[in-house]
């Protein structure tokens, strides 16, 4: 049946070209943005996905600029440890041509100062950005440790941010300060008395991987009347001054007791003591001292320790301490008498595995920086090829399906065209 009212060939010819014009506009916009999801109507699960993707490789961006910052940093600590090491080398060299006595020792010293001087000048210059990597002396909780922003670590339960930690180092050679007595230094959750014995297993339920508060003094006192137990001759145990230690920040019990071994044996060669410290090797804390000395004494080989015996060397434990250098000996040195060289030769040995330590430590630290940030860039690519894949148009799918709907835009015209023609005929019939 024929209508005049009602042409059911245009309208079908209509929807079709209506059809082929939104496909057709919606190829356009896929060549024109690049874009298959170009937002969330076009497709909202994979424009979410897209989104959160496009969030993490603007973190990760950030997160590469923060390990570039970090690894330069480390480097420059590293090489000023190497340096430091290289020149404490040529110290140690000094100090053994001083162990000759046919030499002119003043004129070593005189290089022995202008190496010290000269690893004090590598330390002070070396940071970056205002951080010295070289320098932990403060007395702060976590002071040691700076965190390199290295990751985000995205889960079920949300986002985290993840650190590299670098430790900070001491090559300095500032002078430790005793504390005052006027707090208990506290060790961990325990509390140790000022005046606290010298014994160190006072510390009750601390293990020699813990933990000490930093600032906590650690001293054996010199002078008259603080002689070693045994000594019965009045001074041939007497140290000319007190040895100090003061904790830093992340210094363990045996760190405290391997620095007053150290610290001791040099003091001692350095007064031309003939006794020997060491750390107990069977007991956390404890110091072992051995004499030398040709009389018989019925205390050798005791742990140095306080109690009623007014000739014993008293070890204290007091607050707010200020902390000294790693290479604190280094200031020490005095090469001019046969003492003062023994003491050198004694401890060089030791800052130079101090400094050694040091640069394998920032070496270590600039490795994992660096493979970390090869990963964030590789993880960073992966990332935006998969937001690619999920979102980015086929441009070549794309021309071939606009030369194609622009031909059916075509024919639908014409097919539109001819069915609005089609009641016209209906007029021949009333000729």
């Amino acid at each position: 049946m024929s209508s005049i009212l009602t042409n059911n060939g245009a309208m079908v010819a209509l929807q079709t070209l209506q059809g082929i014009n939104k496909s057709l506009g919606m190829t356009q916009s896929e060549i024109s943005t690049g874009k298959s999801v170009a937002n969330a109507k076009d497709n909202s699960a994979v424009w979410a996905i897209s989104k959160q993707m496009e969030s993490d490789v603007k973190g990760f961006k950030a997160i590469s600029e923060s390990l570039s910052l970090g690894e330069s940093t480390v480097t420059v600590a590293r090489n000023a440890a190497e340096t430091v090491t290289d020149l404490l080398t040529q110290i140690k060299g000094k100090v053994v041509a001083s162990q000759e006595e046919n030499v002119d020792r003043d004129k070593i010293q005189s290089d022995l100062t202008a190496l010290r001087d000269q690893i004090k000048s590598v330390v002070g210059a070396a940071q970056f950005n205002g951080l010295n990597l070289l320098n932990n002396t403060e007395t702060e909780t976590d002071s040691r440790n700076v965190d390199i922003l290295s990751s985000l670590d995205r889960s079920g339960s949300g986002i985290a941010a993840s650190n590299i930690s670098v430790g900070k180092q001491d090559l300095g050679t500032g002078a430790a300060g005793a504390g005052t007595a006027s707090s208990d230094v506290s060790v961990n959750s325990a509390a140790v008395a000022v005046g606290a014995t010298a014994e160190f297993t006072t510390f009750d339920g601390v293990g020699a991987t813990d933990q000490l508060v930093a600032g906590a003094t650690f001293k054996v006192t010199g002078g008259a009347g603080a002689n070693f137990d045994g000594d019965t001759s009045g001074d041939a145990y007497d140290f000319s001054e007190d040895v100090v230690y003061v904790a830093r920040d992340g210094d363990s019990l045996t760190d405290v007791v391997n620095n007053m071994v150290e610290r001791l044996n040099f003091q001692a060669k350095k007064d031309g003591l003939e006794i020997t410290f060491a750390a107990n090797a069977t007991t956390a804390g404890q110091i072992d001292f051995t004499n030398n000395y040709d009389e018989a004494i019925s205390d050798s080989n005791s742990v140095v320790e306080q109690s009623d015996n007014a000739d014993l060397a008293t070890l204290e434990s007091e607050a707010d301490g200020t902390v000294g250098g790693g290479l604190e000996l280094l200031e020490d040195f005095d090469i001019t008498t046969d003492d003062g060289a023994a003491a050198a030769l004694e401890a060089v040995e030791g800052l130079i595995q101090t400094s050694i330590d040091s640069a394998a430590a920032f070496g270590s630290v600039q490795g994992r920086i660096e493979t970390q940030s090869d990963f964030v860039s590789k993880l960073t690519d992966s990332l935006k090829s998969g937001i690619g894949s999920l979102v980015d148009a086929n441009m070549e799918e794309a021309s071939a399906r606009l030369q194609a709907l622009q031909v059916q835009q075509q024919l639908a015209t014409q097919s539109l065209s001819i069915a609005n023609q089609a009641p016209q005929s209906i007029l021949s019939l009333f000729r």
